[in-house]
């Protein structure tokens, strides 16, 4: 598979300049081409090809007075901005066909020197290189002293060099990654995401939510105050939004960090690993929206995804619509109704429930029915396959 390596790096001040030299011609072709082909629409004509564009916004214009600059910098660095840009056009016209899964794709947009995030990206045709030294040799850059927090598992295909709202730089390799399978455990386990505490597990335990970006608040909101206060245009001001972004940054990082540990502990402990499939965009519209956000849900759900792929383990979405909420894990009956505000409940049967606690055994026992199906099995087998053991220990729990 392929994986994402980050590295932080810490160009000079002469590097910094040649990388924002790089920045700012990237980000004029990439302009220039969705500015010819929104005028050839516009104008009735042809839609532009991706040879034609490459030879108007790169080829000609670099022997035109006005973007005779463009030949000071690395010209993968040029042709991959257009590859974004036809990248994007290509998935805005996938997403109007209906070919693209999942929610619309918006046509491309121009890009804005003033943009938090900015990046280029070199591949093998621009030649970059690790030198012996342990520097990132970047073309028409120089030899950028480089951070290697971990060795790459093999020779990476691209790096894309990221400056982003802090001001941080960071290298990002592709690199083909072979899977590395853990030797095997017996356990499993259904995981409920929720709000007042992160996960809870089919087995009873509880993780709190962390709260990151709440227990950063008050930090944020003294940075936010000393913002408002400087005058626009200012070097003042200038300092005063490196250090807003800088502590959003430390939120960002921490997040990640965080859940990291966590779902490589799932993984490591867990032969399979079920979750729930949750509308994240649709509950992000809600008054619950800030915390929504800052628990990461879809982060940590792709993070369990992909480190189950790499290491030999099982992962699999529950359906949303599963009713894991209102099905008692003992006779499996489902309740008429369970509003937010019901957190323990007893079935008729005269099992005692905690809500999430309950939630998850149903989410291991729906994975584990899917996973025989898969696997062969004739028929659905019923909801209530806690074992007895397990559904027991739920009560001194709750």
């Amino acid at each position: 598979m392929q994986l994402r390596y980050n590295y932080r790096v810490y160009p000079d001040a002469d590097q910094r300049a040649a990388l924002a030299q790089a920045f700012g011609c990237a980000r004029v072709v990439f302009n220039d081409g969705l500015r010819a082909r929104q005028d050839a629409r516009e104008q009735g004509l042809p839609y532009v090809c991706d040879g034609e564009l490459s030879k108007r916004v790169i080829t000609q214009a670099k022997l035109t007075v006005e973007r005779a600059w463009l030949g000071e910098v690395s010209a993968v660095v040029l042709q991959q901005a257009l590859a974004d840009l036809n990248t994007a056009y290509r998935n805005f016209f996938a997403s109007l066909s209906g070919k693209r899964k999942g929610r619309k794709v918006a046509p491309p947009r121009f890009r804005s020197r003033k943009d938090n995030r900015q990046a280029i990206r070199f591949t093998k045709n621009a030649r970059f290189a690790v030198t012996p030294g342990g520097k990132l040799r970047l073309p028409k850059i120089g030899d950028v002293s480089i951070r290697w927090s971990r060795d790459l598992p093999s020779e990476p295909s691209s790096v894309t060099v990221v400056k982003d709202a802090a001001g941080r730089y960071f290298a990002s390799f592709v690199v083909e990654a072979a899977d590395a399978p853990l030797p095997g455990v017996a356990g499993e386990v259904g995981i409920d995401l929720g709000l007042t505490h992160f996960a809870v597990l089919s087995n009873g335990r509880k993780i709190s939510n962390p709260r990151i970006l709440r227990r950063a608040a008050k930090k944020l909101r003294r940075a936010h105050k000393a913002l408002s206060r400087t005058q626009k245009g200012s070097a003042n001001r200038k300092k005063a939004k490196l250090k807003v972004a800088k502590a959003y940054a430390k939120v960002t990082d921490t997040r990640r960090d965080w859940a990291h540990k966590l779902s490589t502990a799932f993984i490591r402990d867990n032969q399979a690993v079920y979750v729930e499939n949750l509308a994240v965009s649709g509950l992000a519209r809600t008054k619950l929206a800030k915390s929504v956000h800052d628990a990461g849900w879809s982060q940590f759900v792709a993070m369990l995804e992909y480190k189950a792929a790499k290491y030999g383990r099982t992962f699999a979405k529950i359906d949303r619509w599963f009713p894991s909420s209102k099905l008692c894990s003992a006779c499996g009956t489902i309740a008429e109704s369970m509003p937010l505000n019901v957190r323990s409940w007893i079935c008729a049967c005269g099992a005692a429930h905690d809500r999430d606690v309950n939630a998850a055994i149903n989410i291991l026992a729906a994975g584990r029915a899917d996973r025989l199906n898969a696997c062969g099995g004739d028929v659905r087998p019923p909801l209530a396959v806690a074992d007895a053991d397990e559904a027991g220990s739920l009560r001194g729990a709750a």
